[in-house]
């Protein structure tokens, strides 16, 4: 049988002498070469030497709504691999829709001794939200950030993705491939990125498609349901009812949703009905048809939070207010021409 250091040795591509020298801590090994035999070791599921192990420096409370939506298991992904670059280790705690209570994670969190909090589309995500409730926690100097929502009132930052943004970019994609019927399936109007996505498509509309489109017109091509792929179809099969040729949704999940619906009715898509989702999920590109989404920057987003909150843990301060980063337009196979400009060809 092949010995421990031999297989480890083998699995990091070094020499077994190598391989000794990290696992009893000597000197002169380069940093990359001892990253590599102890993730070598991992891999094997050999434990590593007391003197490999992480050093706890504290706990980090992480709270997310439903891990449902793939979105949030990637922003919590990243939270946790910029976390664990300084020893800190996370506690997640799910939230949801008639479950457990944001405030009852927060009591929970403080009540192990929390270092700082990361609350993800949270109470902190409904418009108009007030600070007081978060004002209370920051009075007890534990440090936390926003991400998806901020609190306006509040000197605490918050990082998101441009909502705006990303729905400029995929009306703008399906009006120059000739949809002048575009339809937005979104989710509730009361949270924040909702609200300034629903803003933003009227904006898009009347700037790409037609500049006199009336308010109740373009009401007509809004529907809120959730973020969910059953909301998805329920608001396809309202739209669709509508004569919209492209849909546009808050969600992949609800992409999914339409794309399901418009095949129920017997549509192809995207000779049909165009779809574009949100969020750019790690399976999405192999749907049939794969599809056109806007990629939302989660590894960029959840760094910075994870750096904004272990600079505040270090008594350091981070600028307050909202951080929004850019949207990028992933263009796959759910998209087309419609057919109406197809035929005129």
């Amino acid at each position: 049988m092949v010995g421990r250091l031999a297989r480890i040795a083998a699995r990091a591509g070094v020499s077994e002498a190598t391989v000794s020298r990290v696992l009893n801590d000597k000197p002169g090994i380069a940093l990359r070469t001892r990253r590599e035999v102890v993730a070598a070791m991992d891999l094997l599921g050999i434990e590593r030497p007391t003197a490999l192990q992480v050093r706890d420096v504290g706990l980090v409370g992480i709270i997310v709504p439903e891990l449902d939506n793939p979105i949030h298991p990637r922003l919590v992904q990243a939270i946790v691999s910029g976390l664990a670059r300084r020893r800190y280790t996370p506690i997640v705690g799910q939230q949801g829709v008639g479950d457990v209570h944001e405030n009852d994670f927060v009591h929970a969190l403080l009540a192990h001794s929390v270092r700082g909090l990361v609350i993800v589309s949270g109470i902190n995500a409904i418009e108009g939200i007030r600070p007081e409730r978060y004002q209370q926690l920051a009075e007890l100097s534990v440090p936390f950030v926003f991400v998806n929502g901020g609190v306006r009132g509040l000197a605490v930052p918050s990082y998101s993705m441009d909502d705006a943004a990303s729905v400029d970019l995929a009306v703008s994609h399906l009006a120059g491939l000739g949809h002048t019927r575009i339809g937005l399936a979104i989710g509730e109007s009361l949270y924040q990125p909702v609200v300034r996505r629903s803003a933003a498509f009227r904006v898009a509309m009347r700037r790409f498609v037609d500049a006199d489109l009336t308010d109740n017109g373009l009401d007509s091509l809004i529907e809120h349901t959730g973020y969910s792929i059953a909301g998805g179809g329920t608001a396809a099969t309202a739209l669709l009812d509508r004569g919209v040729t492209g849909v546009v949704c808050g969600s992949d999940l609800m992409a999914v949703g339409v794309i399901a619906a418009a095949h129920a009715r017997g549509l192809r898509v995207p000779e049909d009905v165009s779809v574009v989702g949100s969020d750019d999920s790690n399976l999405i590109p192999y749907l049939s048809p794969p599809l056109t989404t806007v990629r939302q920057p989660a590894d960029a987003i959840g760094a910075a939070a994870a750096d904004a909150l272990m600079n505040r843990m270090a008594g350091g301060e981070s600028e307050s207010g909202e951080h929004m980063f850019p949207p990028e337009l992933m263009v796959r196979a759910s998209t087309s021409a419609p057919a109406s400009s197809l035929s005129a060809r």
